[in-house]
């Protein structure tokens, strides 16, 4: 089965409930794993949960051009040396991503509705930074500039990322998925956006998915370890 990847959406330095994309809308979190949603128990409750050994962080302030949560991810990473952080911080280059790294320790995500530098990806690889690509779409149309999405610009792992089934209960998008593997079978593909349940999980592997991103169906109870 794919691994589970617990996910931590940051906004004014709580945990909020993504859904769908709106991230005007979202809400504080309310979770059956933890009381309220102060970020490190946030934390604490979904590692505990899931034994994961990567965990994803949408710095929403970040994304939106509102600051950042640097010295909370810090924490967090510290807090939790064994786990690699993953962090979408709306970067725009490889210097705004490295600067997540060395501030932090995390590992930084490239989202595709961010990314404006051609090069950044094999210039994080050039210092030793391993980072994420997030190929991010909404309801399948893809974000961000054109050459994002070939297959030749994508590193060895890549997020398939649906904003529009986040927090829907609607079911992952296998037919993205199967898409882009279609392309670059070579790639680690992690899907990100409508995971439910078990039933799920096992057709993600089907799909030869080798990690899932996931937030409320661990929150609801409808997957633990």
């Amino acid at each position: 089965m794919p691994e589970i990847v617990p996910v931590i959406d940051l906004m004014h330095g709580n945990v909020v409930h993504a859904r769908r994309g709106d991230r005007q809308a979202y809400q504080p979190l309310r979770s059956q794993l933890v009381d309220g949603c102060e970020p490190l128990a946030v934390a604490d409750a979904l590692l505990a949960a899931t034994g994961a050994r990567h965990a994803y962080i949408a710095d929403l302030d970040a994304i939106r051009g509102h600051g950042t949560h640097d010295t909370l991810i810090a924490r967090l990473v510290r807090r939790h040396p064994g786990v690699e952080w993953w962090v979408d911080g709306g970067f725009a280059d490889a210097d705004a991503a490295a600067s997540l790294h060395r501030l932090t320790g995390a590992t930084p995500v490239l989202g595709s509705e961010s990314l404006r530098e051609r090069d950044a990806l094999a210039r994080l690889a050039d210092a030793g930074i391993g980072a994420l690509l997030s190929l991010d779409h909404r309801a399948g149309e893809p974000l961000g500039e054109r050459w994002i999405f070939e297959p030749p610009h994508w590193p060895a792992r890549v997020i398939a990322m649906e904003l529009a089934r986040v927090g829907s209960e609607a079911g992952p998008a296998l037919d993205l998925v199967e898409c882009l593997r279609a392309q670059r079978a070579d790639v680690d593909f992690i899907a990100a956006g409508g995971v439910r349940n078990a039933a799920d999980l096992a057709a993600l592997d089907a799909s030869g998915v080798r990690a899932v991103l996931v937030a409320s169906a661990l929150h609801d109870g409808a997957l633990a370890r």
